[in-house]
């Protein structure tokens, strides 16, 4: 049977200023989670928002709120941001030195635990803590900016990925680059949560845009 593909458009590349409106306008126009990018300026060279704007855009919809902390220290926050009504967060695994216990953190939460590694990261820093993931995110870019270059090189990551998950019930999530040229590419290698956020907002077609990722991504399932 073939992979069901989850598409999470990135509010990183929505307009700031109508942001609930952006998050109403994915939700009714297909996707299957939204991907909220939170980054400090210290971790990753950027700053976004915090959890009061989780908070504030979760009466727009209710589709998984699929919460990327591209922070560091990321501990101290995973309280709010669950309280702010994240389904799923993300935390790297180069953002501390004590993986496991953030992830048991975001467990006790009662939120689903992800874990991301940027480009540099080998997939062998996660072996030891997948059973206690729920998703895993590999990083197609170095994290901190919207619309850049997808990297090849990952490809054999996910695909080391999504031998390492086995029969999990794991998510294996690809966040960097991902259009309709790249779709087919991850979802060939394994992954089945992809994250895309100039690809779905760059000309306001939001359906047809998600729409044609979804089927670029099913095209590489099936090859």
């Amino acid at each position: 049977m073939a992979r069901e593909i989850v598409i999470a458009p990135s509010i990183l590349s929505a307009d700031f200023a109508k942001l609930g409106g952006e998050v109403e306008a994915i939700d009714r126009d297909g996707c299957d989670w939204v991907h909220l990018d939170v980054m400090d300026g210290h971790f990753v060279p950027n700053i976004t928002f915090g959890p009061d704007v989780v908070a504030a855009l979760r009466p727009h919809s209710d589709k998984v709120f699929d919460t990327h902390l591209m922070i560091a220290p990321c501990d101290p926050y995973l309280e709010a941001f669950a309280k702010a009504g994240s389904d799923i967060i993300t935390v790297h695994a180069e953002a501390g030195p004590h993986l496991d216990r953030s992830l048991q953190h975001i467990r006790s939460l009662g939120k689903k635990a992800g874990v991301s590694l940027t480009p540099s990261t080998p997939e062998s820093a996660i072996e030891y803590v997948l059973d206690k993931l729920d998703l895993v995110l590999v990083m197609t870019v170095n994290p901190g900016f919207g619309g850049q270059t997808f990297i090849p090189a990952q490809l054999d990551k996910i695909r080391a990925i999504r031998k390492m998950i086995g029969e999990r019930p794991i998510h294996l999530e690809v966040d960097g680059g991902v259009n309709v040229d790249t779709a087919g590419l991850v979802a060939e290698a394994g992954a089945d949560a992809l994250v895309a956020g100039s690809a779905v907002f760059k000309n306001g077609d939001y359906a047809k845009n998600i729409a044609a990722i979804r089927e670029a991504a099913m095209a590489g399932v099936a090859a």
